[in-house]
């Protein structure tokens, strides 16, 4: 008869425990390995030596967006589902612990459609009373500047021209000033973002004199022992910088209306911007300058004409007499 195993339970099972005994349990070699990437790196980021039980729904979701935010959408889905396997599998035999939170969303395929929101549902959102003013703040900054979230949630209040109404990004994919390792902020080459009036009533409401770090930070004081740049800390409050995974999930607590994990995505406010722009008549050169895309295809993908604007652009078609 083959040996049993006393296997640890409740609070002494520990993440690196979990992993590998959720990779043991696994029989195809290739499985074993694709899972052993995506299960090993994300318990490396939470902490090998610490209780399963311990770990909250939000690092798992922090953790994968740390290590694969920024990969192919593949890749995302792939390791995503990998950690999803794996917490299911400890919820299944009893073990505490986290799960994937619903805001780490697998992602649609980049020739999939992303909704282009109306323009009155992207005010009607940020004039909402319950929301926060960072949070305001935020969406109406996306909107109005049209880049990403991550170049955005990356600006320091030392990089902000209130006067000129812009900023310095560090864009997707940045081209480096040098060429060597362990490059800071500074040597890579940044763009320009800019933003009206929306964005700029509310900034200085939100930074209250502050002078300096991140513009959007979180509410508290990191975990002791969480490891943060210097630049990703106020220096002023010690409070840290708000992450991408944490944005997205106050987005989505404030438009999910099917259950947590179906509301708005941050990237929508590019794709609504970009359109509404588009709609107003902005040729295809100044759309590319706006969003900084270097491919006019690229920016064609953005491009989501509402059935208005098309019914409204047909009408010129019209006689000649049926606007009389």
């Amino acid at each position: 008869m083959p040996t049993l195993v006393q296997l640890p339970t409740g609070k002494a099972l520990t993440v690196r425990t979990a992993a590998d005994l959720f990779l043991d349990s696994l029989g195809n070699p290739n499985t074993v390995r694709n899972y052993g990437i995506a299960a090993g790196k994300t318990a490396e980021r939470l902490g090998e030596g610490r209780p399963l039980a311990s770990v909250e729904d939000a690092e798992i979701g922090e953790a994968l967006e740390l290590l694969w935010g920024r990969s192919a959408v593949n890749t995302w889905n792939a390791r995503r589902g990998a950690v999803l396997s794996w917490t299911g599998w400890c919820f299944e035999r009893g073990y505490e612990g986290p799960t994937v939170p619903a805001w780490a969303k697998r992602l649609a395929m980049p020739d999939s459609e992303t909704p282009a929101r109306s323009k009155m549902a992207v005010d009607r959102l940020i004039a909402r009373r319950e929301v926060h003013l960072r949070e305001k703040t935020l969406w109406r900054m996306l909107y109005e500047t049209s880049a990403r979230a991550e170049e955005i949630l990356g600006v320091n209040i030392e990089d902000l021209d209130f006067a000129g109404r812009r900023c310095p990004v560090k864009a997707k994919g940045a081209r480096t000033k040098a060429r060597r390792r362990g490059q800071a902020r500074e040597d890579y080459v940044l763009e320009t973002v800019y933003w009206d009036a929306g964005t700029a009533r509310l900034l200085p409401r939100l930074l209250k004199g502050r002078a300096r770090g991140p513009v959007f930070v979180t509410h508290r004081r990191p975990e002791p022992g969480k490891v943060v740049s210097p630049r990703d800390v106020c220096p002023d409050t010690g409070s840290a910088r708000l992450s991408y995974g944490q944005a997205r999930a106050l987005l989505d607590e404030h438009t999910a209306v099917r259950g947590p994990g179906t509301g708005w995505d941050l990237h929508e406010y590019r794709h609504s911007s970009l359109t509404h722009l588009g709609e107003r008549g902005a040729s295809l050169l100044m759309l590319m300058a706006k969003s900084r895309h270097k491919k006019p295809e690229n920016v064609r993908r953005y491009f989501k004409p509402s059935p208005d604007a098309i019914a409204e652009l047909t009408s010129l078609l019209a006689p000649g007499d049926s606007h009389r």
